[in-house]
C-alpha cells in the first residue's frame, strides 16, 4: 500500500520532519531524508496495527477488503 508523506527540512538543525497527511498524528523525523523515510514507514506500520478488542461473547469480528 502506498501513502503520501510530506518532508520538510528544519533550516536550523538540518533534520527532516515527515508526516502522513491521511493518518492524523502519524509523524516522525530523521537526520537526513533517507532516515526520515525509514522512520515514517515504521510509524505508519505501527499506526495501522490493530489494537486488541474487548468484546462480548456475542460479538463477531470480520475483515473487509477496500479497493
Amino acid at each position: 500500500m502506498n501513502w503520501r508523506v510530506v518532508l520538510e527540512k528544519d533550516v536550523d538543525t538540518g533534520d527532516w520532519a515527515i508526516w502522513c497527511p491521511e493518518l492524523p498524528g502519524c509523524v516522525s523525523a530523521g537526520r537526513d531524508e533517507a532516515e526520515a523515510l525509514e522512520n515514517i514507514r515504521e510509524a505508519i506500520s505501527l499506526y495501522l496495527e490493530p489494537e486488541a478488542l474487548d468484546l462480548s461473547r456475542e460479538a463477531t469480528v470480520r475483515q473487509v477488503s477496500v479497493p
